[in-house]
């Protein structure tokens, strides 16, 4: 009986907007068999609530693939050990998207390469940036579409020494709610500012450098608009930093906020963000509808299959 484990991921992580995603050691669980109805049986995040039926996202993806080699008529019972907060913009719905379709694939044989499976993921998802890191892992940027119609992404080993400490909310944000917030178009100077810094934050993740990855955080594309839904932005990032943090940023939409630290190495990093966790603890408690700080490494490895 075939399991997947899957990344958290964040994406955006500042002026990367719809392009950059980085994955976090936090994991969803899932298993699988054929069976006579769909079931969906669920521990964990999203327990009582997530659907157990055939709209489930992980069922979803399954039949998503069974459609795609030709077998629209089977069906699975699956289990899913949830540990990625749902709604959080921490990845939890690319994470059921890719599980699933990594799991359909297997019960039929393992027939679509990773590429296609991106493509899956990217359709069922309506955008790739965490599709990319849930699948591939560390670090990837992705881009529009290729002539084939297919999604691209570049998958980056982060240099030694990242970790994050991650403050989620108590109440969930919906992608599209919060993507609603976001005007059709910006400034020029913004447009520049952010591409900029985009270019820092990639070199400063792909090199380790601590500098262009603080500088490379800052955004005007989107984080600005969307503090009318996550109003404490500016209250966590100031505590993050203010604990030891290079930058802080929305995780993906919000309202997780996510801060980054450098380390020597990972096992280093790790240290560091776990210190900064400790250091910030109080102060978020102060901050209403905000959980505790939780530093979290980074995932250099994406979704597995076991």
């Amino acid at each position: 009986m075939p399991t997947v484990t899957i990344p958290a991921t964040s994406a955006n992580l500042g002026s990367g907007f719809d392009a950059f995603g980085l994955a976090l050691a936090l994991h969803n669980h899932f298993t699988a068999e054929l069976a006579d109805e769909w079931s969906v049986e669920i521990t964990g995040e999203g327990e009582g609530w997530l659907s157990g039926g055939p709209d489930n996202r992980v069922a979803r993806s399954m039949a998503r693939v069974f459609a795609e080699v030709g077998q629209p008529g089977l069906v699975a019972r699956i289990r899913c050990e949830n540990r990625i907060p749902s709604g959080a913009g921490l990845g939890s719905s690319a994470a059921a998207i890719v599980g699933g379709l990594i799991l359909g694939d297997a019960l039929c044989g393992a027939r679509l390469d990773r590429e296609m499976l991106f493509a899956l993921a990217t359709e069922l998802e309506g955008h790739p940036d965490n599709a990319a890191a849930a699948l591939y892992g560390g670090f990837t940027i992705s881009w529009g579409w290729s002539d084939e119609g297919h999604p691209r992404c570049v998958h980056l080993e982060p240099a030694g020494g990242l970790a994050a400490v991650v403050v989620s909310a108590e109440i969930p944000l919906a992608t599209d709610a919060s993507r609603g917030l976001l005007p059709a178009s910006v400034p020029h100077a913004d447009a520049a500012f952010s591409a900029g810094r985009a270019g820092l934050l990639a070199v400063g993740i792909a090199v380790g450098d601590s500098d262009a990855l603080a500088a490379g955080l800052a955004d005007r594309i989107h984080e600005p608009y969307r503090v009318a839904a996550v109003s404490d932005l500016e209250a966590v990032r100031t505590a993050l930093v203010a604990g030891g943090a290079v930058g802080a940023v929305l995780s993906g939409a919000g309202p997780t906020v996510i801060g980054l630290v450098h380390g020597v190495d990972d096992r280093d990093a790790l240290a560091r963000a776990e210190a900064v966790a400790q250091r910030v603890r109080g102060t978020i408690a102060t901050i209403p509808g905000r959980h505790e700080p939780r530093a979290l490494g980074i995932a250099r490895t994406g979704a597995v299959l076991i």
